[in-house]
This record gives C-alpha cells, sequence and structure tokens, in this order.
C-alpha cells in the first residue's frame, strides 16, 4: 500500500477528522455541523466554496491552468437512524443516529484529498468536490441534480468511492459497467370480504389469496426474468387482520425488487401486475399493486473504469485492484449522477473493521488506516485525469 507520503503523515489528523464526525452523525439533509465542518476546512484551504445545495450539500471548486476540463468527486456525508453498540470514545453522542456505512471516513478522504490538491496539485483544469447529503434515505444525488448543480458545475465525469469491509485494506475493486443495483418498492393491497374464522365459505379469505400471491410473485425471476441475469424479489412485510377467529377484509403486503438493468425493472413490474390480477381472478378478491421506482442501477462506464483501475493500480499495484468481483445487490445514489454523464464508482478495501462488522451494523466502524490510501487514491485520479497536456 503507497499513500502518498504527504497524506501518510496526515493520518493523525485525518483520523481525528473522521472521528470528530463519528461522533456527530447527523441524518439527511440535517448535515448542517458537517457541512459546517466541510466548508470551512475547504475554505482554509483556498477553495471556492458554495454551499446549501440540497439543503446541505457543499461544492468545493478548485482550478489550476487554463483547460476547460471539469470533473466531479464525490463524498456522501449522512448518517444512518441507528442505536450505535460500540464502546470506543468516539461513538455516537446522538442517541438513534450512528455512522454504520462509513460516510464520515468518505467525508474525510475527499477532504484530505482537497487540501492536498489545493497545496500540492500538478494538474491543469478543473476539480470540483461533491460533498452530497441524503445518499441514505431520498436520493440527496438526485435533490442536488434537480437543483441545478451540473449546470452551475459543468462538470464532464464523475466519480465515487464507498468503503467496503469484507475486501481488504490495501485493495480496490472496479467494476466495468453494474456496480449496484436499483432499489424499487412496491404494495400490495389484497381487499377480499371478511368472515367468521369457523366459516370461511361466507367470505372472500385475503389471507390465502395474499399467501399464494406471496409463492407466486417467486415466479417473476424463477420463470420471467433471463437466468442469467441478476434480478431479486423479496416480499418483506405482510399485514392481515387481529383475531383468532376473524377472516379480515384485507391483506397488505410489500417488499423489495433489485436489478442492473432498468429493463429488467420493466419487465418485473409488467409480471407483478400480471401475476397480481391473476391471483385476484382466481380467489374472487381484488387485488392492487403500487410499483414505486427507487435508486436506479450504478452502472460505470468503460473508459472510466478503466482509468481508475490504472489509477488504483499505481497506489496499490495490478494485483490489488480486483477488475471481477462481483457487484452488489444493494443500491446507491451515486447512479443519478452516472444517469447524467460518464463516470465509475469504486469500491475501497475496509477490511473487516471494528469488530469484523458489516455496512449498517451497530457495531461497524470505519478503519482509518485506509484514509491515506482513499485520500491518495482521489489526488492521484485528479492529477491523472487533468494531466498537463
Amino acid at each position: 500500500m503507497q499513500p502518498i507520503p504527504a497524506l501518510l503523515a496526515e493520518r493523525a489528523r485525518l483520523a481525528s477528522l473522521r472521528r470528530d464526525i463519528h461522533a456527530h452523525p447527523e441524518l439527511a439533509f440535517e448535515e448542517r455541523r458537517t457541512a459546517d465542518l466541510v466548508a470551512g476546512a475547504l475554505r482554509l484551504a483556498g477553495l471556492e466554496v458554495h454551499e446549501g445545495i440540497a439543503e446541505t450539500g457543499v461544492v468545493g471548486v478548485l482550478r489550476r491552468g487554463s483547460s476547460p476540463r471539469i470533473i466531479g468527486l464525490r463524498a456522501d456525508m449522512d448518517a444512518l437512524p441507528l442505536v450505535e453498540q460500540n464502546g470506543f470514545p468516539h461513538r455516537s453522542r446522538h442517541e438513534g443516529r450512528m455512522h454504520a456505512c462509513g460516510h464520515d471516513g468518505h467525508t474525510a478522504m475527499l477532504l484530505g484529498a482537497a487540501e492536498h490538491l489545493a497545496k500540492a496539485g500538478d494538474f491543469d483544469g478543473t476539480v470540483c468536490f461533491i460533498f452530497q447529503p441524503a445518499e441514505e434515505t431520498v436520493g440527496g444525488a438526485r435533490v442536488m441534480i434537480e437543483q441545478g448543480l451540473l449546470e452551475r458545475f459543468p462538470i464532464q465525469r464523475v466519480f465515487g468511492m464507498h468503503n467496503w469491509p469484507g475486501l481488504p485494506a490495501g485493495q480496490f475493486a472496479v467494476h466495468a459497467g453494474p456496480v449496484m443495483a436499483c432499489s424499487d418498492q412496491f404494495d400490495i393491497v389484497v381487499r377480499g370480504h371478511g368472515a367468521h374464522a369457523a366459516m370461511p365459505h361466507q367470505g372472500r379469505d385475503p389471507v390465502v389469496a395474499g399467501a399464494a400471491l406471496v409463492q407466486v410473485l417467486q415466479s417473476v425471476v424463477s420463470r420471467t426474468v433471463d437466468p442469467l441475469e441478476a434480478v431479486v424479489l423479496s416480499v418483506t412485510r405482510f399485514f392481515a387482520g387481529e383475531a383468532y377467529n376473524v377472516i379480515p377484509d384485507e391483506v397488505r403486503l410489500g417488499g423489495t425488487l433489485r436489478a442492473f438493468k432498468n429493463e429488467l425493472r420493466d419487465q418485473a413490474e409488467v409480471a407483478m401486475e400480471r401475476l397480481c390480477h391473476g391471483i385476484g381472478v382466481a380467489h374472487g378478491v381484488q387485488i392492487g399493486l403500487d410499483y414505486r421506482r427507487g435508486y436506479p442501477p450504478t452502472v460505470n462506464t468503460a473508459a472510466e473504469a478503466a482509468t481508475c483501475r490504472t489509477v488504483a493500480a499505481g497506489l496499490v499495484g495490478e494485483a490489488n485492484v480486483q477488475a471481477s468481483r462481483h457487484p452488489s445487490m444493494g443500491a446507491e445514489d451515486f447512479a443519478y449522477f452516472l444517469n447524467e454523464r460518464p463516470g465509475c464508482y469504486v469500491w475501497i478495501g475496509n477490511g473487516l473493521g471494528e469488530g469484523g462488522c458489516m455496512l449498517h451494523n451497530p457495531h461497524y466502524d470505519f478503519n482509518d488506516d485506509i484514509l491515506a490510501l482513499g485520500a491518495s487514491y482521489w489526488v492521484k485520479l485528479a492529477e491523472h485525469l487533468l494531466a498537463k497536456e
């Protein structure tokens, strides 16, 4: 692992910064303390600072030379509504809020890179450092774009990075193509006719219909989608009745669908509508489907992925850059940026972290040993993309 020596020398300060953010987690669109910290550090480093984009988003702009090339580097800032179970000194001071996904580390790494590039960056062009709110919930990336981010800052290519527990520290994973799935949600209401549980023939049982629907929905993946494609459909909610001796009028169920291609989302939604109608007819009940599109799939463009692999290999060696690691069925709102601009979203190895925990775990903590490496990756990527001609 070969971070930039100057950033390696800053690792204690970066760790202190990261732990301060960890101790003061803020939820979506409430990241005011974090945004103030970011804006202050960027100004101190000499960057042009823009605040209040999507409520709490911050963009720092750094220009060198005369090249019209403009790139965007993005970090997310928000925490999760989770009760932290760690006992170390920098644990959350706000009960019910926790940095359980490493956004504290992402913010610290990008800040470290901005400071270094402002002091010693060797490039020709413009770097926009995007500190984004609300990745975990409603899609802060989408809101920033809707509020004119890409018009105010005409970024030509955009890049993101996320820590990845289970991937060894000192390694990167760079996917050409899909890296994260879409995150769609659905709710289904089954309306029948209630009756005494001892006299089911007097009603239309929505529980039986709902149970049949849960089973048949699995055929969306197994019998509708090409088996070589990756789609997950999970029913995660089922609410029916309150009494032991009453067949209810209504059943409600819901869940999520994940896929790497938009056409698979379309195909799945049509199949679900068809199955809901068919089960409704078969059981003599009314079934309504409310299918809602969430984050789109996160798909890297091939040229930018190749560039990121080259840069990462220059830091850690080609053997430590995984190009064929499986993508994740998790979702990421960086997808909205990639829908608008070419770019690449990479994973940086977090090792096993505190207690060997994965993301969104109440015992998770970011690995401070990778802060200098992550900041170095951002620096080297910016200098590579904006190399002097």
